[in-house]
């Protein structure tokens, strides 16, 4: 075989087209194309902005003294003080609002995760009778609002002796997450070759094997995605704590700045550090996983 120099090499791409530059006017963005971009960015920018500036606002106000929150409401950042957000955290009870949130949130995004990634990966991977129609029932749950059964599992509920305790909010909040979870992750499981399968039953490994060896770290972005959802969802959760904590003894950050505000309808600063206080951690968890999030959730629309 012949050995070109470098210097040959480039003479042959140039002889046969292959380094030919493109002609200016196919590397230039027509006014038309270049007026829609432009349009696109400055809407994104827009509603980028409309959904930052009350997190800014509500930011500033909490970090402000009360003086100032009282003359300039609205001036951001104006002066910096730590009382409003003391005042929420100890006076306001929100060190025990945080923790029951914290009590109701994990277990249920815990079952949640657990419970969807079984049922998704049953009816993705093992054929058994009556799959599909199994499946549709669970999807039934997406199509069934909360309203329609919210007063009926009250008194079931209180039946049952579950009225106004932890396992019993945390069992209607993975109830209300579980048929969504189940779709979603199904998508990643039948993405999946089935050649994979294949292979690890005739290497002998058994079902459960192939579900956590193999399976279950080709869908960590799903489950990630999955998670933070169903987080937000739970923590972010007025409706199910107010109805089915009527005691007040488990309180969570939302009932408990519905109450907060009851009672400080003109402290303007305390209401904003007790607002901060309960966005905080979905900040955070949003900030660390976000990566996660964006790639799971776009997947999860690829496959489904």
């Amino acid at each position: 075989m012949t050995d070109f120099t470098e210097t040959e090499r480039s003479q042959l791409r140039l002889a046969s087209g292959l380094d030919k530059p493109l002609p200016r006017e196919q590397n230039r963005i027509s006014p038309r194309r270049r007026f829609a971009l432009t349009g696109k960015h400055l809407l994104l920018i827009l509603l980028a902005g409309l959904t930052l500036a009350p997190v800014v606002l509500i930011i500033s106000t909490a970090l402000k003294t009360d003086v100032d929150v009282k003359v300039d409401p609205f001036g951001l950042f104006t002066s910096f003080s730590f009382e409003n957000i003391v005042n929420a955290w100890t006076q306001g009870g929100f060190s025990d609002y945080v923790w029951n949130s914290v009590l109701l949130t994990v277990p249920s995004t815990a079952l949640v995760l657990v419970l969807s990634t079984l049922a998704g990966y049953a009816f993705a991977r093992l054929p058994f009778p009556g799959r599909t129609t199994l499946f549709y029932v669970v999807v039934l749950g997406l199509l069934v609002p909360f309203f329609t059964y919210m007063i009926p599992l009250f008194y079931q509920l209180r039946s049952l002796g579950l009225l106004d305790t932890l396992p019993g909010v945390i069992l209607v909040l993975t109830s209300t997450g579980v048929s969504f979870g189940t779709f979603f992750m199904r998508a990643f499981f039948t993405d999946l070759p089935v050649e994979l399968d294949q292979a690890a039953r005739i290497d002998g490994a058994s079902e459960w094997q192939i579900f956590h060896r193999i399976m279950l770290p080709l869908v960590g972005s799903g489950i990630s995605a999955l998670g933070v959802f169903t987080f937000l969802g739970a923590w972010n959760n007025f409706l199910v704590p107010l109805l089915y904590l009527p005691g007040g003894n488990f309180r969570p950050v939302t009932t408990g700045l519905y109450q907060f505000m009851s009672a400080r309808l003109i402290d303007v600063g305390p209401l904003a550090a007790a607002a901060l206080i309960t966005i905080f951690p979905v900040l955070v968890l949003f900030v660390v996983l976000q990566k996660q999030v964006a790639t799971g959730f776009i997947s999860g629309a690829v496959k489904g």
